[in-house]
């Protein structure tokens, strides 16, 4: 693509169209920019676009779609093609700092996260001049691109906060320390002073709050690994200033919005993260500054509103206190019985109180609360502070704070008992301090594991919890049931069987509830309780005691999914699949309708797939219909087939990419079914798996491989006889796949069942090019798994065509060749493979079955024991519970786990 006004032209038509709505005119333009996306100078049209188009939303949409541009192409990965020319990689580094700085902010967001994705690849070594050229802009003196260069760092480092520690880490660590860490502290203190020479100006300080917000945002990386000489060096620049702005109130730069946070809140809550983590890693270099922090903190939280602006500024104060009563050096702070009464009174309960804000999630924003209540993304919320809060002084006060909160908790009980309609809230406080309380340990897959001893969890679970579930009004006080559902799945490792069986029905019926949130809670607390295992591995509820509730079970979950706002609800879906996978046969009688409803709401995801986990499960789900029902009858796979069919020919005719792996391995299970045939329809299908195009695709590999080695398996003979073209097309995949270091082992599945399941005179042409093949790749990239693959696949060769037919191959490519392999690489590597290796399609072949073989064969004996038994169809990569995930990086097999 040259750089002309006309592409110009073009691309600013095709960037428009994928604002349209309409997915008619949007998807084509998409696959438009997907197939240009290869081509020389695409990012630098992209590039100019976005400096030059007069249209602001173009500038935005070039800038949007040339960051993605970037996060998917600019990464080297071995064996595959470089996907950025080396001219467009230089011109894109040499130029895009300057353009990122001279842009307006919401284009600026987007190069500076470019700048990021690049030199996490790329810097040190391969931009080495980055960071110098980002220093020297600190001297324009204009804030605006000052703040461009604070943005574009805190992008760079921010991963020194999660990066495990190693020597090349810590050697670009250092380097950036050595460039900026002096030119960001005089940076820092210079805004300082601008903003009391500007303390009257609104503008300037909106400006300078946010430089001031964005370096302390960098303090907290560059110091997150370990303690740098120079922070140590300079903390008491650091820690005055931060201890100043902390106390720092301006009214100019309060804000009205209560629910937005403000830039002052904003800097406070960094500052309240920096000081916990110089108390959480550096107590001993901090503690002559703590007590300053310590009485500023406890300042700022008892007069701070309950405004939602302020919740994240709360969270950080709070779990600054948290970080510091957990050191045993600081145990001395806390030990006074009023301090404690005062911590809890002050600040934890008022910050587990449930506001008029939290009930508007709850109602109105419910995906939202639910992904911060159960997947523990509230990390920045008053609530998950406070109970932190609670846990840290636990560790050292455990009985008196118990007491303290006892008495809280009987009080809220007490005002709730008086007049339910009024004060449910405080019921709910109540609930959450007892979890606080009792909660000392916990596990996704089994909750609270240790508990408080102080703490009677079934006797809270009788008297306060089985009220609630046993309610008939399932949308009566719909936060008060889903805070006892909660408590059903938190506590499930710690409350007696008996009360799991009991609440089992009662669960069911909430699964009709109105409320979002309340019926979400129902679908996942039976997941979870159904995952849990008995004393011999077994699940504990077994499906004997679920008989009488399966078919209310199974209506409600699927009618739940038609309640307003769960229509892609992932946790009812992952509550179908974990119900089937518990009731096994029990589900059969009432499989003919549930697949009918699994296939429609298959044919609405797959119109616009959002929701990967829910598309997930539900393929999940159609995979134990097919399994589950076809072992007690295997001729009802046709049934499925018809049922299937149609959805998968319209997934495949529109090219949902997000879903074409798993309609192969949905394909491959209902093939594998089949007795020893291929069915006319899938013969139609086989040579389209061929084409070059599906296998460009990661995620397709090991799919496409397994649904290969199915059609194989069931029918090589008919394949060899039907059309000759088609053993090439095979072999020219499995050549492709030979060649990737990432995807040499599922070129071996797919040769290992072509050599076992194809007639012998139909690939007899082919055998010493396929040799040749592996011995090229063997010289030029050996790796121990491809050795290990390539061991087992002389094996099985050996096996179906006898010891000496493998010597004269061997010897057909270059004279004495067998002796060689054998003693360089036979003997040499076999011990490497060890155990039962899975081989061509699932089948089991031995090391010491190798090793026999092949001594044998030097010897030039014939083996006649046939080593290579044929597993079952269970045994075989990707099966259901194991489908490929499409996102899962290089197709790898994504085993759904208990978590």
């Amino acid at each position: 693509m040259e750089l002309n006004d006309a592409n110009l032209q073009t691309l600013t038509e095709f960037l428009r169209k994928t604002l349209d709505p309409d997915p008619t005119v949007r998807r084509p333009a998409e696959k438009f920019l997907e197939s240009v996306e290869g081509n020389q100078n695409y990012p630098l049209l992209l590039l100019t676009l976005l400096e030059k188009s007069q249209d602001n939303v173009i500038r935005v949409c070039a800038a949007v779609t040339f960051k993605n541009y970037i996060k998917r192409n600019w990464r080297v990965i071995e064996d595959e093609p470089n996907k950025v020319s080396d001219p467009d990689r230089t011109a894109i580094k040499a130029n895009i700092v300057n353009l990122m700085l001279s842009s307006p902010e919401q284009i600026q967001k987007q190069l500076s996260d470019a700048i990021s994705i690049i030199g996490r690849e790329d810097f040190p070594q391969k931009w080495p001049d980055l960071l110098t050229e980002m220093v020297t802009r600190f001297r324009s003196g204009d804030f605006h691109i000052i703040n461009g260069v604070l943005r574009t760092a805190h992008s760079l480092f921010k991963r020194y906060r999660h990066e495990f520690k190693s020597n090349e880490l810590w050697s670009e660590i250092k380097l950036v320390l050595d460039t900026f860490a002096l030119p960001l502290t005089e940076l820092f203190k210079a805004t300082i002073e601008l903003c009391q020479t500007h303390a009257t100006d609104v503008n300037a300080l909106k400006v300078l709050f946010s430089s001031l917000t964005l370096i302390s945002k960098l303090f907290y990386s560059l110091n997150f690994q370990d303690l740098p000489e120079f922070f140590e060096d300079n903390m008491e620049t650091w820690m005055t200033n931060f201890h100043g702005l902390l106390t720092l109130d301006n009214k100019l730069l309060q804000t009205d919005d209560e629910e937005e946070a403000g830039l002052l809140e904003l800097l406070k809550s960094q500052i309240c993260d920096n000081a916990a983590l110089y108390a959480q890693k550096y107590d001993e270099e901090f503690q002559p500054y703590l007590p300053r922090f310590v009485t500023a903190i406890w300042n700022l939280l008892v007069s701070t509103g309950q405004e939602v602006k302020y919740d994240l500024l709360v969270s950080n104060a709070i779990q600054f206190l948290a970080s510091v009563c957990e050191r045993p050096h600081y145990k001395h702070l806390f030990e006074d019985q009023n301090t404690l009464t005062s911590i809890c009174e002050k600040v934890i309960v008022p910050n587990m109180e449930f506001r008029s804000a939290d009930e508007e999630a709850f109602e109105d924003n419910s995906e939202e609360y639910i992904r911060r209540d159960l997947e523990g993304s509230d990390i920045d919320t008053r609530r998950r502070a406070a109970c932190d809060l609670v846990r840290g002084l636990c560790k050292f006060f455990e009985g008196p704070v118990t007491a303290i909160f006892s008495g809280y908790v009987n009080s809220m009980l007490g005002e709730y008992a008086k007049n339910p309609g009024e004060n449910w809230k405080h019921k709910d406080a109540a609930i959450y301090l007892v979890t606080s309380l009792a909660s000392k340990a916990q596990t996704q897959k089994h909750g609270i594991t240790q508990a408080n001893e102080l703490v009677n969890l079934n006797e809270f679970f009788v008297n306060h919890i089985l009220s609630d579930l046993k309610s008939p009004n399932v949308n009566e006080f719909p936060v008060l049931k889903a805070d006892a559902i909660k408590y059903v799945m938190i506590f499930r490792s710690q409350l007696p069987k008996e009360q799991l069986l009991q609440a089992v029905p009662l669960l069911i019926s909430h699964l009709q509830a109105e409320s979002t949130v309340e019926h979400t809670y129902a679908a996942h607390a039976l997941e979870r309780l159904f995952t849990m295992r008995g004393p011999s591995n077994t699940t504990l509820i077994t499906p004997a005691e679920m008989a009488p509730f399966t078919e209310q079970l199974l209506n409600n979950l699927f009618k739940s999914l038609a309640l307003p706002g769960s229509a892609e609800n992932e946790y009812i879906m992952k509550a179908i699949m974990r119900s089937f996978s518990l009731l096994q046969e029990a589900i059969v009688p009432y499989i003919p309708t549930l697949i009918g409803q699994l296939t429609h709401k298959l044919l609405l995801v797959s119109k616009n797939p959002s929701k990967p986990h829910f598309n997930h499960y539900l393929f999940e789900s159609l995979c134990l219909s097919v399994r589950i029902t076809c072992k007690a009858n295997p001729a009802t796979v046709s049934s499925f087939e018809e049922a299937l069919f149609p959805v998968f020919t319209e997934i495949l005719q529109n090219d949902v990419q997000e879903f074409l792996p798993y309609v192969f391995q949905v394909m491959s299970l209902l093939l594998e079914i089949h007795s020893n045939s291929i069915p006319s329809s899938y013969m139609a299908l086989f040579p389209h798996l061929l084409q070059p195009a599906l296998w460009e695709r990661t995620g397709n590999i090991p799919p496409l491989v397994r649904l290969l080695q199915a059609y194989l398996e069931k029918g090589g003979a008919t394949i060899a006889a039907s059309a000759a073209d088609k053993i090439p097309g095979l072999l020219g995949v499995f050549q492709k796949l030979i060649a990737s270091k990432a995807n040499d082992h599922q070129g071996f599945y797919l040769l290992n069942s072509i050599i076992e399941h194809m007639p012998p005179e139909s690939i007899t042409q082919y055998r010493k090019q396929i040799f040749i093949l592996l011995f090229q790749r063997l010289q030029s990239s050996k790796t121990t798994k491809f050795i290990k693959s390539f061991l087992v696949f002389v094996n099985l060769y050996s096996v179906k065509y006898g010891a000496i037919a493998l010597q004269e191959i061997f010897d057909s490519i270059q004279p004495k060749m067998f002796g060689m392999v054998l003693e360089k690489i036979i003997i040499p590597e076999v011990q490497k493979v060890s155990g039962a290796l899975q081989g061509a399609d699932g089948g089991i072949m031995s090391s010491q079955a190798t090793c026999w073989t092949v001594a044998h064969t030097h010897s030039n004996t014939h083996t006649h024991t046939h080593t290579h038994t044929h597993a079952p169809s269970a045994a075989r990569p990707g099966l259901v519970l194991q489908l490929v995930h499409p996102s899962t990086p290089g197709g790898r097999i994504n085993k759904l786990r208990d978590s």
